[in-house]
């Protein structure tokens, strides 16, 4: 597929934008959410986020950053946000290089002032307890923003299709990552082996998704492919996590030409 123009269209209430590239798409995005949060603490005076942590958020954080030494509508006072993150491996620290604490630090929090981060302490050996307290943490107040992306297997945070539950008691639980997800993070670059993929991870539930007030949904590559046209095309279950991101109320996808190539011919009219 070739772009010289975003191509925009719909999917039950999800919005989609296709662009033709990955920094485009990370631009389109980070303008888009730079936009509402300036809106919202304008409004309430603090905004609560959730970020993704993995390679297909790249371009949007870069943006993001950069975006924070631009006076205007599109800038964020981020010292009035509260952050999150949606996922960390068991036992992994931190400092781990593997650690999603340790993305998000090295690819946004160390580049801006933010208000205050909320890390999901996944070394604790009191697994139950990590749960709960983060689940807590979350559900203090409404979260304004989830920054996000989906994997091949159509998963959202690590909700893969064998563990997803669109009605999960919970809002953050322990779960085993299929072979299709490890797999992914092998080709990702974030390991060598897919032995070194840890099995076990803490994910944030499918109803934080759908609760949330926006979502900004970021997947680029043609790895993504199929993913992508699960969740706009096939139907609502979790075969496809991510599929239930058609119901939200306020979601944007952004893909890029390579994640929207095997969408149906019609579906691009």
């Amino acid at each position: 597929m070739t772009l010289a123009t975003p191509h925009y269209l719909t999917a039950g209430r999800l919005a989609v934008e296709i662009h033709a590239a990955r920094p485009q798409l990370g631009r389109a995005a980070a303008l888009a959410a730079a936009a509402y949060l300036h809106g919202v603490i304008g409004e309430r005076g603090h905004a609560r986020v959730i970020f993704a942590c993995a390679p297909s958020q790249n371009e949007f954080l870069s943006e993001l950053i950069a975006l924070s030494a631009q006076p205007g509508p599109a800038s964020v006072d981020w010292s009035k946000v509260t952050a999150f993150h949606m996922d960390d491996y068991v036992g992994l620290t931190a400092a781990h290089a593997q650690s999603f604490r340790h993305y998000l630090q090295e690819h946004f929090l160390r580049h801006v002032r933010i208000g205050r981060f909320h890390p999901l302490p996944a070394e604790l050996p009191d697994t139950a307890a990590v749960c709960t307290a983060y689940g807590a943490l979350l559900d203090a107040q409404p979260i304004d923003l989830i920054c996000m992306g989906i994997g091949e297997n159509g998963h959202i945070a690590f909700n893969d299709p064998p563990v997803a539950d669109f009605d999960d008691p919970q809002l953050v639980k322990l779960v085993e990552l299929d072979d299709a997800c490890r797999h992914q993070q092998v080709a990702d670059g974030c390991f060598p082996t897919f032995a070194d993929v840890p099995r076990h991870a803490f994910s944030l539930t499918v109803p934080v998704f759908r609760r949330a007030r926006k979502l900004s949904i970021h997947v680029p590559g043609p790895r993504k492919a199929d993913a992508v046209k699960a969740t706009i095309e096939d139907r609502i279950s979790t075969a496809c996590p991510a599929s239930i991101l058609r119901l939200h109320p306020d979601a944007t996808l952004y893909v890029d030409a390579a994640a929207a190539g095997k969408l149906a011919a019609g579906t691009l009219r």
